[in-house]
């Protein structure tokens, strides 16, 4: 479900035409810095880094996360496992990835996930992207393990104790229905891939943090998505109508123009691609 910033948005005039408006354009990487912000904005994360167990997991998107906490830089294409780049599926290295990431009280742990998890309570903190997201909120996240990797390994002991998921994805990702994907998806299923076979892990109760929650929640802003998409370096690129008083949408502004110009990263060294999957059921 997308968490909701009701409580955070500053009132509007009633009469449209008495609001001050604005049209902002938020390139992928330029929304992974403004989710990852928002992501730290919650105040179900501020209490768990002030008191509580803080969880990381893989992700390119979480990986600006801890950038934003730490202040320290990361390497960035490698703080995750499954990747989309150079126009396939494709897998980091596994010499190569970096995470997961402990924080206990804040403070970066060595304590290993697993473990860590296996303590956590209804009030405690894990963050993991997604690969996308439906109108519903749903998230569903590619998994090439055959027992679902992240989402496989969390999703039980996180929905049972009724502790927190907080799934930071761009509405890039948006796509028609969650549910409806994962029943045509399976990392057992492909006869043909482009790059590595994978399934699809639908997860329905994470607090889903896309641009505009973070928007709202950080300047109190209204923000509806207008339009996707790009051409020549602005492919995957999100539009967002801002809504509201002068100096709030002048904030908000402010703040998308403050993140222009993120830079980009060199892809990491993948795995080798694959067309035909051993796993296929027709071999």
């Amino acid at each position: 479900m997308y968490y909701d910033t009701t409580p955070y948005k500053s009132p509007i005039p009633v009469v449209r035409d008495d609001r001050t408006h604005a049209l902002v354009n938020i390139l992928p990487r330029e929304g992974k810095r403004l989710i990852a912000r928002g992501v730290l904005a919650l105040p179900e994360v501020k209490r768990a880094l002030e008191n509580g167990w803080f969880v990381v997991s893989r992700g390119i998107t979480p990986s600006y996360i801890l950038e934003e906490l730490t202040g320290q830089d990361y390497d960035t294409a490698n703080c995750t496992a499954g990747i989309v780049t150079e126009g396939r599926m494709a897998s980091v290295l596994e010499d190569d990835r970096l995470g997961p990431w402990v924080f206990k009280d804040g403070t970066l742990d060595e304590t290993p996930a697993p473990v860590v998890l296996d303590q956590f309570t209804a009030y405690d903190v894990s963050v993991k992207g997604a690969n996308a997201v439906d109108p519903d909120g749903n998230i569903g996240v590619f998994a090439a393990d055959k027992a679902g990797g992240t989402v496989g390994g969390i999703w039980p002991t996180i929905t049972a104790r009724g502790a927190h998921w907080v799934a930071p994805v761009s509405l890039e990702r948006l796509i028609p229905s969650v549910i409806e994907a994962a029943r045509h998806c399976g990392n057992h299923l492909w006869d043909y891939t482009m790059g590595q076979s994978a399934g699809f892990m639908p997860v329905v109760n994470a607090l889903v943090v896309t641009e505009i929650q973070a928007i709202e929640l950080l300047t109190g802003v209204t923000a509806v998505h207008v339009g996707s998409g790009g051409v020549a370096g602005s492919e995957g690129a999100v539009m967002l109508a801002l809504e509201g008083e002068h100096d709030v949408v002048l904030k908000a502004f402010e703040l998308i123009e403050a993140i222009k110009g993120e830079p980009q990263f060199d892809p990491p060294r993948l795995v080798p691609y694959i067309r035909e999957p051993e796993t296929s059921p027709s071999r």
